[in-house]
């Protein structure tokens, strides 16, 4: 009988060991987790800030009349004469 309690301890206590080196572990992959998370977290925002400052530049250089002023000054275009338009059928 005393081989069985023995034995049936000892398994318990196997047993009470790995189970606190499973908590050990998965509170260790939390916090290594969690440390990425916040990571890609703040990559995200910088990224998010980034496409902001984007999206004004587009919409500042789509502007007709910049693209009209940029046309004129660097490509020396402008308008055409009445007489130089001719209409197609």
């Amino acid at each position: 009988m005393k081989a069985v309690g023995a034995i049936a301890t000892l398994l318990l206590l196997v047993a009470v060991l790995a189970s606190a080196l499973g908590v050990v572990w998965t509170r260790h992959e939390s916090r290594v987790l969690f440390v990425s998370l916040t990571a890609l977290q703040n990559q995200r925002d910088e990224l998010n800030i980034e496409f902001g400052k984007l999206e004004l530049e587009q919409a500042t250089k789509a502007d007709p009349s910049r693209i009209n002023a940029e046309a004129r000054e660097k490509l020396g275009m402008v308008d055409p004469r009445p007489q130089d338009v001719r209409l197609l059928r």
